[in-house]
């Protein structure tokens, strides 16, 4: 390991994952950038998700298993692997979700050149066995809070961001059942001016049958609900940034 490189915090909340979770621990022990912490919030699995994080933390150091004693939702266990963190960056991973190997290593010179405290990259859909479709997503060269309104193209599994110049404070999440992420996003992007896109695929989404964000519906009163209840915009301001954000999510889609 280079001593000068700088600690990544990644942080992986885990609810009934163990048909994909040992995959998605491989592909971060797989990253060419090796100076990083796994935390790995389980949120009362019920399936041996614990059981298999556990073996593999035998095996590597610098994988950590912190365990709930009940469920409390993805938002208060991303945030208590927040608190738990300790590195110089912070990334997000969802327990069915893979990085290219170069992932860390590109993005951290990508914001070490931008000098900018938040990044995310373009990313590539994935089925169930966790094979890309073809169905890419590239990002914009940057984002700014009114831009973010209207286009949610900021995936959870491709955030970076660099706790040197942003606070915990900052990024704990709103504990609503979906969503946070991309409230978060906006809470950040209140504070700074832009967050910066890497438009590379490094990461893949898979989308199973019993991911929360796979029904559109969902997805659809999902947003609608950050709009009126988690940044109370009236209800102009609510139609206009809906219909963008309608728009945006079918030419990803296309």
């Amino acid at each position: 390991m280079n001593k000068s490189e700088k600690l990544v915090s990644i942080i992986v909340p885990v609810y009934n994952a163990s048909k994909f979770i040992e995959e998605t621990i491989r592909t971060v022990r797989q990253q060419t950038y090796c100076n990083w912490e796994l935390l790995l919030i389980d949120d009362c699995s019920k399936d041996g998700s614990a059981k298999i994080i556990k073996e593999i933390e035998k095996k590597d150091k610098r994988i950590k298993l912190f365990q709930f004693k009940e469920n409390q939702g993805a938002a208060v266990a991303r945030n208590k692997g927040i608190e738990l963190a300790s590195g110089k960056y912070l990334c997000f991973l969802d327990a069915d979700d893979l990085w290219e190997k170069k992932k860390l290593e590109k993005q951290i010179k990508f914001m070490n050149e931008k000098k900018c405290s938040f990044s995310f990259t373009g990313y590539e859909f994935a089925s169930e066995n966790g094979i890309p479709n073809g169905k890419k997503v590239y990002v914009p060269a940057k984002i700014n809070y009114r831009q973010a309104l209207k286009n949610t193209t900021i995936w959870t599994s491709t955030v970076m961001l660099d706790l040197s110049k942003l606070s915990k404070e900052d990024i704990y999440m709103p504990n609503v059942k979906r969503g946070q992420d991309t409230a978060t996003w906006w809470k950040i992007l209140k504070k700074i001016d832009y967050a910066y896109g890497l438009n590379e695929i490094l990461s893949y989404y898979r989308r199973s049958n019993n991911t929360l964000s796979s029904n559109k519906w969902k997805a659809l009163k999902r947003t609608w609900n950050l709009y009126r209840n988690v940044e109370h915009l009236n209800l102009l301001s609510s139609c206009y940034n809906f219909c963008w954000y309608c728009f945006n999510a079918i030419r990803r889609r296309i």
